[in-house]
């Protein structure tokens, strides 16, 4: 079973370095940073409204604990989104690429 994890970072490097790090350690097969986002969120008693970029991770299901824990480890947020939605269906051949690369 394949995922797209969705994650949102404050700012460009954060994403870029949180990208290519997954990547690079086989827990992504790709991540595409869409920048342009206004999140509106409630933290701590108070509404919120932040520019954000979001991260959208493909993987594996089986690869999605340890790129949970690693977005965690690197991520500034003390509560990052990190909301995994499974591929129903897809081009094959780009499915066969998530699982070669992850």
């Amino acid at each position: 079973m394949y995922l797209v994890v969705l994650c949102t970072v404050p700012d460009a490097p954060t994403g870029q370095k949180l990208a290519r790090t997954l990547v690079q350690e086989g827990l992504a097969a790709c991540v595409n940073l869409l920048p342009g986002l206004t999140s509106v969120y409630r933290w701590q008693g108070e509404v919120q409204e932040n520019p954000e970029l979001l991260l959208l991770c493909k993987t594996r299901q089986e690869r999605y604990p340890a790129l949970e824990h690693r977005i965690r480890e690197l991520h500034p947020y003390q509560v990052p989104e990190i909301v995994a939605l499974r591929i129903e269906s897809g081009s094959q051949s780009y499915l066969d690429w998530i699982g070669q690369n992850t």
